[in-house]
């Protein structure tokens, strides 16, 4: 079969569900709704009128009542479910609904969320197609500000509670976007606090409060996070930039590093994130000179002040290895 012909066949048999969901309606509001035109679509249920069950006599063959004005059907023939999605068009549809469930331009995402449930709820088995719908949760009213705070580009004052510190707290906050990373939303934004970037989780957000201010995050911190994949599902996580030297490429097949630059000598200039200063200058440290810190400050100085009590305590064997580590202070 054609694919012009499979497509007419599809809307044919899904026309009848939906004309008995939707008695009375106009053809031109019809035709919108199927994406074809008016005239398509009389000719359509023209065809309707020839299809019907075995014995095509009457009392077998589909009946409608139509006028570009109103259109009625009064005998299905059984046509009276909506096609069954197949389980690639089902995927597509839930790859497709997840990717736009949390864009910063989402006005209504709970019909996203409401319709990725019913989806999976009619593909998870035989006894799908019957099952209630899925309730949805509502969004939690900080939440709804967020949103409207990131549309309308304002600024956010946050009471957070940060699970890697156990602490909640309050900050003001330049919004940068919403991200979706194992099916939690974050809230990327500009934290004034800790003058960096900062991910704030979803249903982590106590309180929120749109200011009457402008957002207004550094032009840095935007283009640093602009394609960045985010590895943590701690919130609460800054973003080192390194770059790693050449034969120590091995670096980034084990740790959740992102590549940003590769240099002509081999050199690769990559982000990664990191919940706490101790943890990974101790990390980084244990490098040597593979690994140079590019930024931010408090790193590189953090890293410093970890070598110079190491050589205070050990000598000066290994300064040229802490120097390389620590890269140079201040911003890169």
């Amino acid at each position: 079969m054609s694919g012009r012909l499979s497509t007419r066949l599809s809307r044919l048999l899904n026309m009848v569900p939906y004309f008995l969901a939707n008695p009375g309606i106009s053809a031109p509001e019809a035709a919108a709704d199927l994406g074809v035109s008016t005239k398509q679509l009389m000719s359509d249920l023209n065809q309707l009128w020839m299809c019907g069950l075995p014995g095509y006599g009457p009392g077998d063959l589909i009946d409608l009542s139509f006028s570009e004005e109103s259109i009625e059907v009064t005998f299905s023939a059984g046509i009276d479910r909506p096609l069954r999605l197949t389980s690639t068009e089902a995927t597509a549809l839930l790859v497709a609904l997840r990717s736009i469930a949390d864009l910063p331009g989402m006005v209504d995402p709970t019909a996203a969320r409401s319709a990725i449930a019913k989806i999976e709820s009619a593909i998870a088995g035989d006894g799908g197609r019957d099952a209630p719908d899925t309730p949805v949760p509502v969004e939690a009213p900080a939440v709804t500000t967020v949103r409207s705070a990131l549309a309308r580009g304002h600024a956010l004052r946050l009471v957070y509670y940060s699970a890697s510190r156990d602490v909640v707290s309050e900050r003001i906050v330049d919004p940068i976007r919403i991200v979706l990373v194992d099916n939690n939303s974050y809230l990327q934004a500009w934290c004034r606090q800790a003058e960096g970037v900062r991910l704030f989780r979803f249903d982590r957000i106590e309180e929120a409060t749109e200011l009457a201010e402008a957002a207004d995050p550094p032009r840095h911190a935007t283009d640093e996070t602009a394609g960045l994949d985010l590895f943590s599902d701690d919130p609460a996580v800054a973003l080192a930039r390194l770059r790693i030297r050449a034969d120590y490429g091995w670096v980034l097949d084990q740790y959740p590093m992102h590549p940003v630059v590769v240099h002509p000598d081999g050199d690769v200039e990559a982000t990664m994130r990191f919940a706490t200063l101790d943890w990974i200058a101790r990390l980084l440290l244990g490098f040597g000179s593979g690994v140079t810190v590019l930024g931010p400050p408090e790193l590189v100085t953090a890293v410093r002040e970890r070598s110079t009590a190491a050589l205070a305590a050990y000598g000066d064997s290994g300064e040229m290895a802490f120097e390389s580590a620590a890269g140079e202070a201040g911003p890169a």
